[in-house]
């Protein structure tokens, strides 16, 4: 994944959570969403109290200043002791959440009851609190919230009504134009609260659907990541087993022919010394895997020389492949520094032993660091060649997937687990037929730089 990928991916994901919170659970997500209620409740009372103090300057309206204050200071006092309960460890239930929305209902009703009803502008912030409770709540919640604000829009406007205009000096037509504001107002909120109920309901159940699939899928990408690096770990240990036993097999089954008075002869010893070493060839190997799968700190973390890497496999091809032709070459004007995965290592070696099994008479590594663009990090080149017969058509057109084989006593799973450790590491692997003769081998990886 590009750079700007995620970036837009992490804004994205940023902007959705602004409109539903995330969480490993129910409980987070309630947790954060009284958060964001208590904040949008402190900054509209803040603001409406500035707001009043600005109106009253210019205006010749009779306001209730003593009610109006006990309620900024009740609706202050709320929104402590609601940080205070977000401060104790009990589960935030979804009904509790509700209940907390329904108070700045409450305060909303106290404050209408004093400053005009349902002309007063502020009777829109039920909307607010719908949108609010679409995002946070199931649908029942939702839809019971809808009703209520209706019904109490809807009673405000029954009650303005009943209240005789004319006898306060108002002109009947003034009063008629005023009603029909009031009715148009109350169609417009009923209009956007259906709007509300069903599409934001819509758009938070489809988020928190796709964060749950995103968070699944992340979980899942790890645990195939992790798989594949055990599975390329376990098919280096085997080829790394299979030449000791061979060894040891064929040792003692030379023994087992061997007469008692000649296993006295001073020659055993001989072999018995390279039994041990292949046996603790043999647990040295297995020591490895073991040491990788307890490791705590992930091994693309750790970085070690490009001189002691192409060592470490060197001598592990000298050891496993005595006899076989192989030829290792640096070109590099300073030792770079690359991820200490042994994945990678296998990975590395497992390619170079296809080459060996199917070449004529030499393999060519050749280990180069190639400089890229300014600003950007060099990448090493590994490139592995053999003068065999190539790879053929029908196993090169499915190169890189599983069970594909060259030789029948080959499962066709090392290509596969050293391609997905190479593109793991941000890097690719490439094969050609050489118009020579033979196959090359092309790895890419990025380098943490000079040391």
């Amino acid at each position: 994944m590009s750079e700007s990928s995620r970036t837009n991916t992490s804004r994205s994901t940023s902007w959705a959570e602004m409109l539903v919170p995330g969480g490993e659970n129910q409980s987070s997500v309630t947790r954060q969403g009284l958060q964001r209620l208590l904040l949008l409740r402190s900054f509209v009372t803040l603001t409406s109290a500035i707001g009043m103090l600005i109106f009253d300057s210019f205006s010749d309206l009779v306001i209730p200043y003593a009610a109006i204050y006990t309620l900024i200071g009740a609706v202050f006092f709320s929104v402590l002791l609601s940080y205070w309960r977000l401060k104790q460890n009990w589960v935030i239930s979804q009904t509790e959440l509700f209940c907390h929305i329904l108070v700045d209902v409450g305060f909303l009703l106290i404050l209408l009851l004093f400053t005009g009803g349902v002309g007063n502008p502020l009777i829109s912030y039920l909307l607010v609190l719908l949108a609010v409770t679409a995002t946070l709540l199931p649908r029942p919640y939702v839809y019971g919230f809808a009703l209520g604000s209706v019904l109490l829009y809807t009673s405000f406007l029954l009650l303005d009504n009943q209240t005789d205009h004319n006898a306060m000096g108002a002109p009947m037509e003034q009063n008629m134009v005023f009603q029909l504001h009031l009715v148009g107002m109350w169609v417009i909120f009923l209009v956007s609260a259906l709007l509300i109920t069903v599409f934001i309901t819509r758009m938070a159940t489809a988020i928190r659907e796709r964060e749950l699939n995103l968070a699944q899928a992340r979980e899942n990408e790890m645990r195939n990541e992790q798989l594949v690096a055990i599975g390329t770990l376990a098919a280096g240990t085997a080829h790394a087993l299979g030449t000791p036993l061979s060894t040891m097999a064929v040792l003692l089954t030379e023994l087992d022919k061997l007469k008692a008075e000649e296993l006295k002869s001073a020659d055993i010893k001989e072999d018995i010394s390279i039994l041990r070493e292949q046996v603790s060839r043999c647990k040295h190997s297995l020591n490895q895997l073991i040491r990788y799968y307890n490791k705590d700190k992930p091994a693309g973390d750790e970085l070690t020389s490009l001189t002691e890497f192409v060592s470490d496999i060197r001598d592990y091809i000298t050891n496993i492949h005595p006899s076989a032709n192989v030829s290792f070459e640096i070109k590099s004007e300073s030792d770079s520094k690359i991820r200490a995965d042994l994945s990678l290592k296998h990975g590395v070696i497992n390619i170079i032993e296809n080459g060996i099994k199917a070449a004529k008479s030499s393999v060519e590594v050749v280990f180069s660091c190639t400089s890229q663009s300014e600003g950007t990090n060099n990448e090493l080149e590994i490139n592995i060649s053999d003068d065999g017969p190539g790879i053929p058509t029908e196993v090169m057109e499915n190169m890189g997937e599983p069970f594909i084989s060259m030789r029948k006593d080959s499962m066709g799973l090392g290509i596969f687990l050293a391609n997905a450790t190479v593109q793991r590491l941000g890097g690719k692997i490439e094969m050609f037929n050489l118009k020579t003769g033979g196959a090359l081998t092309v790895i890419k990886l990025p380098v943490a730089g000079a040391a």
